[in-house]
């Protein structure tokens, strides 16, 4: 599957376009980590888009989260086995075990805290962000609550750093800048 298929499939699924662009955005910083750690970047970035695709369909029944992704999937013929282990992994449906897995689940929430970031910046940008903005923000517990610094220092599982994965995701979703508006 190609990027841009990957794309018009979640358009398919999901209609809030901020959810379509946090999906796009994980996707890019899965991109980023599978080229740093020398893997599959294609892959890795289409975990990363389809990763809620069930998202809508599953919020009042958090606990189907990640399950009705995999039939989603198996019914448009994406029959992945990392792809659907990756989406469980990233919702809790599935122990953290492979680097795909260990990323997607950090990545998830980092690019709402990246965004977040940049909504509170005086630049109102991604363009405008740096790390020493995205580590002041990190260490306000008030600050984007919903993204979790815990799910986000997941990333030290991989042997990488916090601020080396701050650092890659931000350059991944300003990469990206405007697909995602910011």
């Amino acid at each position: 599957m190609k990027r841009e298929e990957a794309i018009q499939l979640i358009k398919k699924y999901v209609k809030k376009g901020n959810l379509v662009k946090h999906m796009i955005a994980t996707g890019r910083v899965m991109r980023y980590l599978a080229e740093r750690f020398g893997e599959d970047r294609d892959k890795w970035e289409i975990a990363g888009i389809l990763h809620d695709i069930d998202y809508e369909k599953t919020y009042e029944n958090p606990e189907k989260h990640g399950l009705v992704s995999i039939d989603i999937l198996k019914k448009e013929g994406i029959d992945d086995r990392d792809i659907h282990n990756a989406i469980l992994a990233h919702c809790g449906k599935k122990d953290r075990e492979t680097l795909l897995e260990k990323c997607i689940y950090a990545a998830d929430p980092v690019t709402g805290f990246i965004v977040a970031c940049a909504l509170m910046h005086p630049s109102k940008s991604l363009k405008g962000l740096d790390l020493k903005f995205l580590k002041r923000r990190f260490k306000e517990k008030r600050f984007a609550q919903g993204a979790s610094r815990d799910q986000m220092r997941s990333i030290e599982e991989t042997g990488m750093s916090l601020d080396e994965f701050l650092s890659i995701s931000l350059s991944a979703m300003q990469e990206i800048s405007n697909e995602l508006g910011l």
